[in-house]
């Protein structure tokens, strides 16, 4: 197939940086415009952007010169899909403007709560995918979806088997926040070195409410959200990449351990068939990959399986607390799965059902 062409917005910064290296090298799409502040517009990306990710700066994407986002508009026919990794409060703004045009999927939380937004995450709530549709009463051609909080991410991946086959009254979960997710520069070092920071403005009313939203039904109104509750805290601590989480659920139905392991491989059984073909998808791995080892998952060893975007889980416990309950441990890669690469396999997924063409 002919390669889409894409526009990356906050090309210069952390998320930028990831859809710049999330697209290379893509079978179905290529970067040809890069976007950022008016302080980097005129220069080329190898000058604007202080690369941060692993190795170097992509070779394609060196020398393209970098314009100002504001005038994103003048040149949106040129793309087929637009790349968001602005802030949020300018996300609100240009999104739309790229929007009135051309599909946009974003990294920001402008739009999530939108009754006709997708909050995407394709294994767990593609059936959402249809609320665009409801875009075009906003006088827009294309749309906007973006994909969660990157702690939001493997919580929901996670209950996504349990929610199906045993049914959730509450959950409780406790993060321990890679420090790539606070971007960059991100925490000062002497306030996180020897030290866990037990607070991270807004993210625990982020992932309360995305989780609901993600787990809910789609309805002519937008999605009804999950008849569930969710408690959490959240906590950064000195890890470079992967959001780890201890997760606590109370089930409407008896749920055992080896119960949701059984209910994991029915849910990866379906995640193969309906995302297996998509380049972003886990080609050596499963959509959950369960640890059986008593002290795993690590961030340090198994944040990379399926390159970032498989979600493991492992301590699989039965929990004494509630009447019928489990507890587990779940790692998922925030800056893959939880960001650009999470971000195009819903992209992919909307060529494959061809709401991008």
């Amino acid at each position: 197939m002919k390669k889409l062409k894409c526009a990356v917005l906050g090309a210069t910064g952390a998320a930028g940086q990831q859809f710049v290296e999330a697209t290379k090298d893509h079978p179905w799409f290529e970067t040809t415009g890069l976007y950022a502040s008016e302080r980097s517009a005129g220069k080329k990306y190898c000058d604007a952007a202080s690369w941060i990710e692993e190795g170097e700066i992509p070779e394609y994407a060196r020398d393209i010169v970098v314009k100002n986002v504001t005038e994103i508009e003048k040149d949106i026919q040129q793309y087929d899909v637009v790349l968001s990794a602005l802030p949020s409060d300018l996300a609100k703004i240009v999104e739309e403007k790229c929007a009135k045009e051309k599909p946009v999927i974003s990294t920001a939380s402008a739009y999530r709560y939108d009754a006709d937004v997708p909050v995407l995450v394709p294994e767990v709530n593609y059936g959402h995918i249809p609320l665009i549709e409801q875009q075009k009463k906003r006088g827009w051609k294309g749309f906007v979806v973006p994909g969660p909080n990157c702690t939001t991410v493997g919580l929901v991946v996670s209950l996504k088997p349990i929610i199906d086959e045993f049914g959730i009254k509450n959950v409780f979960m406790t993060s321990l926040q890679a420090l790539s997710g606070a971007g960059y520069p991100g925490v000062p070092s002497l306030d996180i070195l020897d030290n866990v920071i037990p607070f991270i403005g807004g993210e625990e009313g982020k992932v309360e409410k995305e989780t609901l939203k993600i787990l809910g039904k789609i309805n002519s109104e937008g999605v009804e959200n999950a008849p569930l509750k969710v408690s959490c805290t959240c906590t950064r601590v000195h890890v470079k990449d992967g959001h780890m989480e201890t997760v606590f659920v109370e089930t409407e139905k008896p749920c055992s351990a080896e119960g949701y392991k059984a209910a994991i491989a029915k849910f990866n059984e379906k995640c193969r068939k309906e995302f297996g073909d998509l380049p972003s998808y886990p080609k050596d791995a499963e959509a959950i990959v369960v640890k059986e080892e008593e002290n795993r998952p690590q961030p340090k060893r198994d944040r990379s399986i399926g390159d970032g975007m498989s979600t493991i889980v492992g301590r699989i416990r039965s929990d004494q607390i509630f009447s019928n309950g489990i507890k587990y441990v779940v790692l998922s890669h925030n800056t893959k799965k939880g960001a650009a690469k999470g971000g195009m396999l819903g992209l992919e997924y909307l060529v494959k059902k061809g709401y991008v063409k």
